[in-house]
This record gives C-alpha cells, sequence and structure tokens, in this order.
C-alpha cells in the first residue's frame, strides 16, 4: 500500500501589519517557547564560538515585536543588537518594550523588507532569526540577506518551525501547542505551519545559496535549527 503523499507547503502573508494581529502576537505568553530560542542560541555559540558568553554586534532579521531580542540583551549584556522586520506594526510595539526594558542604548529595531532594503551596518559578528523563514514566500530573501550581513567569521544561527506531514498532525499539534491561545493565534500558528519548510528542503536551499557551512538540525521540540560559521 502507498504511502500518502507528504504536505504541500501553502504559503501565508510575508508581513504580519495588521494591528490586530500583531497586538494579539505581542500579548501572546511565549515566554517558554523564547526562552528556548536564546537556550539554542546560546548552545550553538558556545559550541562554534568556543565561549560562554556571546558578544559582539548582532543582526536579528524578523524581530517582530522584540520579545526574542530583549531576551537576547537581557542575557547577553555584551552583545549589541539591530533588530530589522518588514511590518511597521510590529516595529511600534517592539521600540515602546525595548524602551521600557531600559535596552535603547545597544538593542535598535529598524524597518527594512528583505532582501532590497539597506541593513542597519554592513556587516555584523552574529546574524541571527527566529520564525522568519516560513513567512518568506521565497526563503532565498533570508539567506541573501545572511550573505550580505556576514563576513568571515560571522556566526549565523537560524530558528524555525517544521513543516508536519499532514494537515491532521497541524490540526493535533495547533490543539496541542496552542490550545488555550486566542482563536486568530490558532489560526496563525496552522497557516505558519503550513508554510513552514522540512530540513530536506532547508539543506536544498543553502546549497542553492552557497551557504555550505551552515548545517540543518533538529530540536527536542521538533523545531528546526540552521548554525555555523561563515
Amino acid at each position: 500500500m502507498p504511502f500518502p503523499p507528504l504536505l504541500s507547503r501553502t504559503t501565508e502573508p510575508e508581513l504580519m501589519n495588521d494591528a490586530e494581529q500583531a497586538l494579539a502576537y505581542a500579548e501572546a505568553d511565549f515566554a517558554v517557547s523564547h526562552e528556548g530560542v536564546v537556550d539554542e542560541f546560546a548552545a550553538s555559540w558556545r559550541r562554534l564560538m568556543g565561549t560562554s558568553t556571546p558578544t559582539g554586534i548582532a543582526l536579528d532579521i524578523g524581530c517582530g515585536p522584540g520579545d526574542v531580542v530583549i531576551r537576547m540583551a537581557r542575557r547577553f549584556p555584551t552583545l549589541i543588537i539591530d533588530g530589522v522586520d518588514g511590518a511597521d506594526a510590529m516595529l511600534a510595539l517592539g521600540r515602546e518594550r525595548v524602551a521600557a526594558a531600559g535596552f535603547a542604548n545597544r538593542l535598535r529595531l529598524y524597518r527594512a523588507f528583505l532582501p532590497s532594503d539597506p541593513l542597519p551596518r554592513t556587516t555584523f559578528d552574529v546574524v541571527s532569526s527566529n520564525s522568519i523563514l516560513h513567512h518568506l514566500h521565497d526563503p532565498q530573501a533570508l539567506w541573501t540577506t545572511v550573505r550580505r550581513a556576514s563576513r568571515p567569521g560571522t556566526m549565523v544561527f537560524v530558528m524555525d518551525l517544521i513543516r508536519p506531514n499532514s494537515a491532521a498532525a497541524v490540526d493535533e499539534l495547533v490543539a496541542t501547542a496552542a490550545g488555550d491561545e486566542p482563536e486568530i493565534l490558532q489560526r496563525d500558528f496552522a497557516a505558519s505551519l503550513h508554510a513552514a519548510f522540512r530540513v530536506d528542503e532547508v539543506q536544498a536551499q543553502l546549497k542553492a545559496a552557497g551557504l555550505t557551512q551552515l548545517s540543518v538540525r533538529t530540536t527536542e521540540n521538533d523545531r528546526l535549527v540552521v548554525d555555523g560559521i561563515i
């Protein structure tokens, strides 16, 4: 009996620029998952760079309302962070949060629609991203930006969702992970899972981008991580 075909990718809007959507996302409790992102980043840094404390100037691509980058700034006091995002609604909320957290001196958020818009600096010591890859209709927009922002020795860390094998698996994951969230967030999470990539697809993207220095792995909670040194 033949296996059923794997779930095909369905794209979603690239920008979360609706005010209601942005506010719902910003007010959701992502503390556990976002601290997990910072934990994974720290583990990648230790393994790749051989030191315990990330330092230097970082570019975070798709910073949204700023929760992850604020957590990074709090955890790593020697890291300067430029966050970029294409959604003005997200950035407005993020800038308020950055100011309230007291990190405006070393964490700044900029509007940039990638890969065409200029970046805040020419190159960076670190390029990171969380949950932006699945939003992009053309994933090379991210990898082109990673290459443009990097120089020899730049550490890269990208984390994202993995597309489940079936629509039923999407529904089950939404019910398990977001069943208590508002309907708008459940709907967005389902759309994001449908738009996410599988490991083999990301490996092909890296090869096409000439970023074979980077490797792809999965985490214990079924997230995808791309990391390495340029």
